[in-house]
Protein backbone atom coordinates (compact mmCIF):
# COMPACT_ATOMS: atom_id res chain seq x y z
CA UNK A 1 0.00 0.00 0.00
CA UNK A 2 1.42 3.65 -1.08
CA UNK A 3 0.52 5.84 1.29
CA UNK A 4 0.35 9.40 -0.83
CA UNK A 5 -3.50 9.52 0.26
CA UNK A 6 -3.03 9.14 3.38
CA UNK A 7 -1.69 10.92 6.42
CA UNK A 8 -0.55 10.86 9.96
CA UNK A 9 -2.92 10.02 12.86
CA UNK A 10 -1.81 10.01 16.50
CA UNK A 11 -4.06 7.38 17.53
CA UNK A 12 -4.69 5.33 14.34
CA UNK A 13 -1.08 5.59 12.73
CA UNK A 14 -2.64 7.04 9.62
CA UNK A 15 -6.01 7.73 8.01
CA UNK A 16 -7.46 8.85 4.50
CA UNK A 17 -6.37 12.32 3.78
CA UNK A 18 -9.78 14.39 4.43
CA UNK A 19 -11.54 16.03 1.53
CA UNK A 20 -9.61 14.28 -1.41
CA UNK A 21 -10.41 13.14 -4.76
CA UNK A 22 -7.55 11.18 -6.89
CA UNK A 23 -7.58 8.12 -8.96
CA UNK A 24 -5.67 5.56 -7.49
CA UNK A 25 -3.65 3.00 -10.57
CA UNK A 26 -4.40 -0.71 -9.78
CA UNK A 27 -5.17 -3.49 -12.14
CA UNK A 28 -8.39 -2.93 -12.62
CA UNK A 29 -7.54 0.33 -14.39
CA UNK A 30 -7.60 2.34 -11.76
CA UNK A 31 -10.33 3.58 -9.16
CA UNK A 32 -11.44 6.38 -7.52
CA UNK A 33 -11.40 7.35 -4.06
CA UNK A 34 -13.50 10.31 -2.44
CA UNK A 35 -13.06 11.13 1.32
CA UNK A 36 -14.85 13.49 3.42
CA UNK A 37 -13.97 15.89 6.21
CA UNK A 38 -13.28 13.08 8.49
CA UNK A 39 -10.92 10.93 6.54
CA UNK A 40 -13.14 8.16 5.09
CA UNK A 41 -14.11 7.09 2.17
CA UNK A 42 -17.86 8.88 1.39
CA UNK A 43 -19.59 11.03 -0.81
CA UNK A 44 -21.48 12.03 2.14
CA UNK A 45 -20.35 13.90 5.32
CA UNK A 46 -20.95 11.54 9.18
CA UNK A 47 -23.00 13.36 11.03
CA UNK A 48 -23.62 12.61 14.53
CA UNK A 49 -27.25 13.38 14.69
CA UNK A 50 -29.69 10.59 12.80
CA UNK A 51 -30.43 11.61 8.86
CA UNK A 52 -34.37 11.79 9.22
CA UNK A 53 -35.83 8.26 9.32
CA UNK A 54 -33.23 6.52 8.09
CA UNK A 55 -31.80 3.58 9.73
CA UNK A 56 -28.22 3.53 10.40
CA UNK A 57 -25.21 1.15 10.12
CA UNK A 58 -21.73 1.81 11.29
CA UNK A 59 -18.80 0.26 9.39
CA UNK A 60 -16.07 -0.56 9.98
CA UNK A 61 -13.12 -2.87 8.45
CA UNK A 62 -9.97 -3.47 6.42
CA UNK A 63 -9.18 -2.73 2.89
CA UNK A 64 -11.81 -5.08 1.79
CA UNK A 65 -14.56 -2.84 3.63
CA UNK A 66 -12.64 0.07 1.99
CA UNK A 67 -12.72 -0.65 -1.20
CA UNK A 68 -9.19 -0.91 -2.11
CA UNK A 69 -9.72 -1.66 -6.29
CA UNK A 70 -13.59 -0.37 -6.32
CA UNK A 71 -14.72 3.21 -6.60
CA UNK A 72 -16.70 4.68 -4.38
CA UNK A 73 -20.28 3.42 -5.30
CA UNK A 74 -18.82 0.01 -6.18
CA UNK A 75 -18.62 -1.35 -2.17
CA UNK A 76 -20.45 -3.53 -0.18
CA UNK A 77 -21.81 -0.87 1.89
CA UNK A 78 -22.71 0.76 -1.04
CA UNK A 79 -24.92 -2.04 -2.68
CA UNK A 80 -25.85 -3.00 0.94
CA UNK A 81 -27.86 0.53 1.28
CA UNK A 82 -29.53 0.18 -2.36
CA UNK A 83 -31.17 -3.17 -1.56
CA UNK A 84 -32.38 -2.24 1.34
CA UNK A 85 -35.09 0.90 1.67
CA UNK A 86 -33.95 3.68 4.27
CA UNK A 87 -30.57 2.49 5.21
CA UNK A 88 -27.75 4.59 5.43
CA UNK A 89 -24.27 3.11 6.26
CA UNK A 90 -20.97 5.26 7.25
CA UNK A 91 -18.36 3.02 5.93
CA UNK A 92 -14.78 3.70 8.50
CA UNK A 93 -12.80 0.57 6.54
CA UNK A 94 -9.23 1.83 6.55
CA UNK A 95 -7.03 -0.16 4.12
CA UNK A 96 -4.37 -2.27 6.06
CA UNK A 97 -5.33 -1.73 9.44
CA UNK A 98 -6.54 -4.88 11.69
CA UNK A 99 -9.41 -5.13 14.55
CA UNK A 100 -7.25 -2.62 16.88
CA UNK A 101 -7.06 -0.06 14.87
CA UNK A 102 -10.31 -0.12 14.18
CA UNK A 103 -11.76 -0.28 18.35
CA UNK A 104 -9.52 3.11 17.82
CA UNK A 105 -11.01 4.18 15.01
CA UNK A 106 -14.67 3.33 16.35
CA UNK A 107 -13.24 4.90 19.86
CA UNK A 108 -12.34 8.20 17.73
CA UNK A 109 -14.58 8.97 15.34
CA UNK A 110 -18.38 6.74 15.80
CA UNK A 111 -19.17 6.48 19.55
CA UNK A 112 -21.42 9.79 19.69
CA UNK A 113 -22.37 8.81 16.03
CA UNK A 114 -26.79 7.85 16.34
CA UNK A 115 -26.97 4.40 15.06
CA UNK A 116 -28.98 1.02 14.90
CA UNK A 117 -26.44 -1.24 14.21
CA UNK A 118 -22.82 -1.80 14.28
CA UNK A 119 -21.07 -4.02 11.69
CA UNK A 120 -17.42 -5.15 12.51
CA UNK A 121 -16.63 -7.00 9.08
CA UNK A 122 -13.46 -9.02 9.66
CA UNK A 123 -10.85 -9.70 7.06
CA UNK A 124 -9.71 -13.24 8.21
CA UNK A 125 -6.18 -12.18 7.97
CA UNK A 126 -6.68 -9.77 10.67
CA UNK A 127 -5.96 -11.69 13.31
CA UNK A 128 -1.81 -11.93 12.25
CA UNK A 129 -2.45 -7.91 11.93
CA UNK A 130 -3.56 -7.77 15.70
CA UNK A 131 -0.47 -9.75 16.63
CA UNK A 132 2.07 -7.48 14.46
CA UNK A 133 3.84 -3.77 15.85
CA UNK A 134 5.07 -3.29 12.64
CA UNK A 135 4.16 -3.30 8.59
CA UNK A 136 5.71 -2.20 6.23
CA UNK A 137 4.19 0.47 3.75
CA UNK A 138 5.25 1.92 -0.11
CA UNK A 139 6.58 5.68 -0.10
CA UNK A 140 6.72 7.95 -2.90
CA UNK A 141 9.70 6.74 -4.33
CA UNK A 142 8.20 3.10 -4.04
CA UNK A 143 10.60 1.99 -1.27
CA UNK A 144 9.22 -0.25 1.31
CA UNK A 145 9.93 1.40 4.77
CA UNK A 146 8.80 0.02 8.07
CA UNK A 147 6.29 2.25 10.50
CA UNK A 148 5.01 1.20 14.13
CA UNK A 149 1.66 0.97 14.75
CA UNK A 150 -0.38 1.26 18.21
CA UNK A 151 -1.45 -2.36 19.35
CA UNK A 152 -3.18 -4.53 22.27
CA UNK A 153 -1.47 -6.73 25.03
CA UNK A 154 -3.22 -8.72 27.49
CA UNK A 155 -2.45 -7.70 31.29
CA UNK A 156 -4.05 -9.52 33.40
CA UNK A 157 -6.99 -10.77 31.26
CA UNK A 158 -7.31 -7.48 30.28
CA UNK A 159 -6.52 -6.04 27.38
CA UNK A 160 -3.86 -2.56 27.38
CA UNK A 161 -3.29 -0.47 24.37
CA UNK A 162 0.72 0.34 23.46
CA UNK A 163 2.13 2.62 20.77
CA UNK A 164 0.07 5.81 21.22
CA UNK A 165 0.88 7.72 19.62
CA UNK A 166 3.20 5.49 16.83
CA UNK A 167 6.06 6.81 15.62
CA UNK A 168 5.45 9.73 12.62
CA UNK A 169 8.32 8.55 10.85
CA UNK A 170 10.07 5.27 9.31
CA UNK A 171 11.85 3.21 11.60
CA UNK A 172 15.40 2.09 10.96
CA UNK A 173 14.30 -2.22 11.07
CA UNK A 174 18.24 -2.72 11.63
CA UNK A 175 17.88 -0.94 15.37
CA UNK A 176 15.28 -3.07 16.17
CA UNK A 177 15.77 -5.88 18.75
CA UNK A 178 15.19 -9.70 18.04
CA UNK A 179 11.98 -10.16 19.43
CA UNK A 180 10.60 -6.98 17.98
CA UNK A 181 11.11 -7.90 14.71
CA UNK A 182 9.49 -10.85 15.54
CA UNK A 183 6.03 -8.16 15.53
CA UNK A 184 6.32 -7.32 11.82
CA UNK A 185 3.83 -8.17 10.26
CA UNK A 186 4.08 -10.06 6.95
CA UNK A 187 1.98 -12.13 4.40
CA UNK A 188 4.41 -14.95 3.92
CA UNK A 189 3.67 -18.19 5.65
CA UNK A 190 5.53 -20.85 3.04
CA UNK A 191 9.05 -19.05 2.25
CA UNK A 192 10.56 -22.26 0.55
CA UNK A 193 7.34 -23.46 -1.41
CA UNK A 194 6.98 -19.25 -2.77
CA UNK A 195 11.14 -19.56 -3.73
CA UNK A 196 10.21 -22.95 -5.28
CA UNK A 197 7.58 -21.54 -7.03
CA UNK A 198 9.43 -18.69 -8.43
CA UNK A 199 11.85 -20.49 -9.64
CA UNK A 200 9.05 -22.74 -11.81
CA UNK A 201 7.46 -18.99 -13.15
CA UNK A 202 11.12 -18.64 -15.14
CA UNK A 203 10.10 -21.30 -16.98
CA UNK A 204 8.23 -20.77 -20.35
CA UNK A 205 5.91 -23.53 -20.11
CA UNK A 206 4.79 -22.23 -16.29
CA UNK A 207 1.25 -20.99 -17.30
CA UNK A 208 0.71 -23.49 -18.98
CA UNK A 209 1.55 -25.93 -17.21
CA UNK A 210 0.46 -25.04 -13.93
CA UNK A 211 -1.84 -21.71 -14.17
CA UNK A 212 -4.24 -23.22 -16.98
CA UNK A 213 -4.61 -26.57 -15.81
CA UNK A 214 -5.51 -25.34 -12.04
CA UNK A 215 -2.31 -27.55 -10.59
CA UNK A 216 -1.66 -24.97 -8.18
CA UNK A 217 -5.31 -24.78 -7.00
CA UNK A 218 -5.55 -28.84 -6.74
CA UNK A 219 -2.10 -29.02 -5.26
CA UNK A 220 -2.72 -26.53 -2.49
CA UNK A 221 -6.18 -28.20 -1.62
CA UNK A 222 -5.20 -32.19 -2.01
CA UNK A 223 -2.16 -30.87 0.48
CA UNK A 224 -4.89 -29.04 3.06
CA UNK A 225 -3.13 -25.79 2.51
CA UNK A 226 -4.21 -23.50 5.38
CA UNK A 227 -2.30 -19.74 5.17
CA UNK A 228 -3.70 -18.87 8.65
CA UNK A 229 -3.12 -20.97 11.27
CA UNK A 230 -3.63 -18.73 14.38
CA UNK A 231 -6.87 -19.92 14.50
CA UNK A 232 -5.60 -23.77 14.57
CA UNK A 233 -4.25 -22.25 18.42
CA UNK A 234 -6.92 -21.35 20.70
CA UNK A 235 -4.26 -20.32 23.06
CA UNK A 236 -2.08 -17.84 20.56
CA UNK A 237 -0.82 -14.64 22.02
CA UNK A 238 -2.33 -13.35 18.91
CA UNK A 239 -6.23 -15.03 18.65
CA UNK A 240 -6.49 -14.29 22.50
CA UNK A 241 -5.89 -10.10 21.88
CA UNK A 242 -8.00 -10.64 19.33
CA UNK A 243 -10.78 -12.66 21.45
CA UNK A 244 -10.46 -10.26 24.27
CA UNK A 245 -11.03 -7.70 21.90
CA UNK A 246 -14.26 -8.67 20.07
CA UNK A 247 -15.43 -9.35 23.85
CA UNK A 248 -15.12 -5.82 25.09
CA UNK A 249 -16.12 -4.30 22.14
CA UNK A 250 -19.64 -6.11 21.64
CA UNK A 251 -20.40 -6.24 25.44
CA UNK A 252 -19.10 -2.29 26.05
CA UNK A 253 -21.38 -1.35 22.59
CA UNK A 254 -25.03 -0.09 23.63
CA UNK A 255 -26.66 -1.52 20.40
CA UNK A 256 -26.46 -4.90 18.31
CA UNK A 257 -23.68 -5.95 17.10
CA UNK A 258 -22.81 -8.17 13.88
CA UNK A 259 -19.36 -9.60 13.27
CA UNK A 260 -19.16 -10.51 9.73
CA UNK A 261 -15.73 -12.58 8.45
CA UNK A 262 -14.48 -11.88 5.05
CA UNK A 263 -13.11 -14.80 3.99
CA UNK A 264 -10.08 -15.26 2.14
CA UNK A 265 -9.82 -15.99 -1.87
CA UNK A 266 -9.11 -19.37 -1.27
CA UNK A 267 -11.87 -20.25 1.31
CA UNK A 268 -14.38 -18.75 -1.29
CA UNK A 269 -12.43 -20.98 -4.13
CA UNK A 270 -12.58 -24.31 -2.06
CA UNK A 271 -9.18 -24.56 -1.57
CA UNK A 272 -8.24 -23.92 1.97
CA UNK A 273 -10.85 -25.11 4.75
CA UNK A 274 -12.64 -22.33 6.28
CA UNK A 275 -13.75 -23.91 9.89
CA UNK A 276 -11.32 -22.94 12.23
CA UNK A 277 -11.64 -19.42 11.73
CA UNK A 278 -15.61 -19.94 11.65
CA UNK A 279 -15.51 -21.66 15.04
CA UNK A 280 -13.48 -19.01 16.67
CA UNK A 281 -14.81 -15.75 15.30
CA UNK A 282 -18.47 -17.52 15.83
CA UNK A 283 -17.77 -18.33 19.23
CA UNK A 284 -16.14 -15.48 20.46
CA UNK A 285 -18.84 -13.19 19.20
CA UNK A 286 -21.59 -15.27 20.49
CA UNK A 287 -19.75 -15.69 23.81
CA UNK A 288 -19.87 -11.79 24.18
CA UNK A 289 -23.60 -11.55 23.34
CA UNK A 290 -23.07 -10.55 20.02
CA UNK A 291 -24.85 -11.70 16.23
CA UNK A 292 -22.55 -13.79 13.94
CA UNK A 293 -23.00 -14.03 10.73
CA UNK A 294 -20.29 -16.01 7.77
CA UNK A 295 -21.34 -14.77 4.33
CA UNK A 296 -19.06 -17.79 3.01
CA UNK A 297 -21.83 -20.54 2.58
CA UNK A 298 -23.96 -17.98 0.31
CA UNK A 299 -21.28 -17.35 -1.44
CA UNK A 300 -19.98 -21.36 -2.12
CA UNK A 301 -23.88 -21.84 -3.29
CA UNK A 302 -22.38 -20.16 -6.65
CA UNK A 303 -20.37 -21.54 -9.74
CA UNK A 304 -16.76 -21.72 -9.20
CA UNK A 305 -16.46 -20.00 -12.29
CA UNK A 306 -18.30 -16.80 -11.28
CA UNK A 307 -17.29 -16.88 -7.63
CA UNK A 308 -13.82 -16.33 -9.62
CA UNK A 309 -15.35 -12.91 -10.77
CA UNK A 310 -15.09 -11.76 -6.95
CA UNK A 311 -11.19 -11.50 -6.38
CA UNK A 312 -8.75 -9.64 -8.39
CA UNK A 313 -6.58 -11.95 -10.09
CA UNK A 314 -3.68 -9.85 -8.83
CA UNK A 315 -3.97 -8.27 -5.27
CA UNK A 316 -6.88 -10.99 -4.14
CA UNK A 317 -9.43 -7.70 -3.41
CA UNK A 318 -12.98 -7.68 -4.21
CA UNK A 319 -14.11 -6.37 -7.38
CA UNK A 320 -17.47 -4.88 -8.04
CA UNK A 321 -19.20 -8.24 -8.84
CA UNK A 322 -17.52 -9.96 -5.39
CA UNK A 323 -18.96 -6.46 -3.53
CA UNK A 324 -22.54 -6.76 -4.78
CA UNK A 325 -22.15 -10.56 -4.29
CA UNK A 326 -21.07 -9.80 -0.46
CA UNK A 327 -23.93 -7.30 -0.01
CA UNK A 328 -26.76 -9.67 -1.34
CA UNK A 329 -25.44 -12.27 0.77
CA UNK A 330 -25.47 -10.17 4.36
CA UNK A 331 -28.37 -8.27 3.24
CA UNK A 332 -31.20 -10.83 4.85
CA UNK A 333 -29.04 -11.11 8.16
CA UNK A 334 -28.39 -6.99 8.36
CA UNK A 335 -32.04 -6.23 7.50
CA UNK A 336 -33.38 -9.10 10.25
CA UNK A 337 -31.36 -6.98 13.03
CA UNK A 338 -32.67 -3.23 11.92
CA UNK A 339 -35.38 -1.64 13.61
CA UNK A 340 -38.84 -2.17 11.35
CA UNK A 341 -38.63 1.46 9.02
CA UNK A 342 -41.12 4.06 10.09
CA UNK A 343 -43.46 4.30 7.45
CA UNK A 344 -43.95 7.90 6.14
Amino acid sequence: MVRQIYEYHPTIGFRFVPEIKARVPHESGGYLVRTNQTGFRSDHEFTPERNGSRRRILLFGDSFTAGEGVSNGHRYSDFLERQLPDVEVYNFGLPATGLDQHYLIYQSYAQNIEHDLLVIAVFVENVRRVGSRFRHFLNEEGERVLYGKPYYALDNGQIVLHGVPPPKLPIDETQLSQEDRGYIFTRERFPRLKRRLNQLKQHPQFERWVLGSGLKDQAMKLLGYQPIKEYDKPDGKAWLVMRALIGEWIRKHPKPVLLMPIPLHLHAYGISSARAYQAQLGAATREAGGNFFDPLPALMQVPIEIRKTFYFAGDHHLTKAGHEALAQAMAPCVSALLPTPIEK
